[in-house]
């Protein structure tokens, strides 16, 4: 989710639930450490629950990330162990840590040591080297050497103070397939993770990938500890508002796109006024009417008004559909 979970989009999808973890885009230890650590740690008070994601391999600079973290206020440290990709692979962080049980076991210890929050990891169920001819073949199957790799791993980490683990149900490909292609060829195998909560019945164990709808994410909680959405939420973010009144039947109504609209308006006024781009806020607002009548002219209002000179918070507003105006469903 790296550019896509900003603190804009975190904002966002607070307003959808009061109670879900927000997970920020994968920030390295180093720019942390040695960067513009303000920004990079800035986020709202409204998003709480909130989780720092880093990555890197250097269990110092992890700790120190991890304290720096806490002093601003996140609620846990995540340590990616989970992203394919190849630029991230080629830092020594992601999906190629999975390979190292160790490494990330003495990551893990340090970014423990360092805070008093919870300290968790995002995984694979497995890493596969491959070149792209072969990566089909190399996911074809799932055996009992796969699943002792992925049984050490989480003892590595759990023993090294890892609270939980966080599980993508897809083994990651490096070299052999695109970041698109990793969520895709591999097959999901949510069986796997199943089993490795049953192996590890005091670790909590989330269950990441392929969950599509409410019914899904509910079939899962009746055998792991919680579910993880990325894109799914990202381009249909009102799923989150269904699955807050599915866990919390005697809660609050989830609330209307314009009055989740509105509230965007009040913080785009607010951000705008210190030097943020509207643009900035809306990219991440395209799903919100997804499967709705009118979706397509919101998405067009939005994305187009946006980049016009004089774009502001009141374009919000006039973004929604007419079809909702005149009282059609939400």
């Amino acid at each position: 989710m790296m550019d896509w979970t900003d603190r804009h989009c975190r904002y966002f999808l607070r307003g959808f639930s009061p109670d879900l973890l927000l997970y920020t885009e994968m920030i390295t230890a180093a720019a942390i450490v040695r960067g513009d650590r303000d920004r990079l740690l800035a986020f709202d008070a409204e998003e709480h629950p909130v989780a720092l994601q880093l990555g890197g391999s250097d269990p110092r600079e992890l700790a120190l990330a991890a304290r720096a973290g806490e002093a601003a206020g996140y609620d846990e440290i995540n340590l990616n162990c989970g992203c394919p990709s190849d630029r991230v692979a080629s830092g020594s962080f992601g999906a190629c840590l999975m390979l190292e049980p160790d490494l990330v076991g003495a990551c893990v210890a340090a970014m423990t040591d360092a805070v008093s929050i919870p300290v968790t990891v995002k995984m694979r169920i497995g890493v596969i080297t491959a070149r792209a001819r072969e990566a089909a073949a190399a996911v074809a199957s799932f055996g009992e050497e796969d699943f002792a790799k992925l049984r050490g791993f989480v003892a590595t980490v759990a023993s090294a103070g890892c609270q939980v683990a966080i599980v993508h149900a897809r083994q990651a490909v490096l070299g052999g397939l695109s970041p698109k292609d990793n969520r895709e060829v591999p097959p999901l195998r949510h069986e796997v993770v199943r089993r490795l909560k049953q192996e590890f019945p005091h670790l909590p164990v989330i269950v990441n990938g392929g969950l599509r709808d409410s019914a899904a994410v509910a079939q899962a909680l009746t055998w792991c500890d919680g579910a993880m959405l990325g894109r799914e939420a990202y381009h249909r973010p009102y799923l989150l508002a269904e699955l807050q009144r599915l866990l919390d039947p005697q809660g609050a109504l989830a609330p209307s796109r314009e009055e989740l609209l509105a509230r965007m308006a009040a913080y785009a006024q607010r951000e705008m006024a210190a030097g943020t781009r509207l643009s900035a806020i809306t990219r991440h607002m395209l799903g919100l009417y997804s499967g709705q009548p009118g979706a397509r002219e919101y998405r067009r209002t939005l994305s187009e008004g946006a980049r016009a000179a004089d774009a502001g918070p009141q374009l919000l507003h006039q973004a929604v559909p007419h079809q909702a105006a005149r009282g059609g469903a939400l």
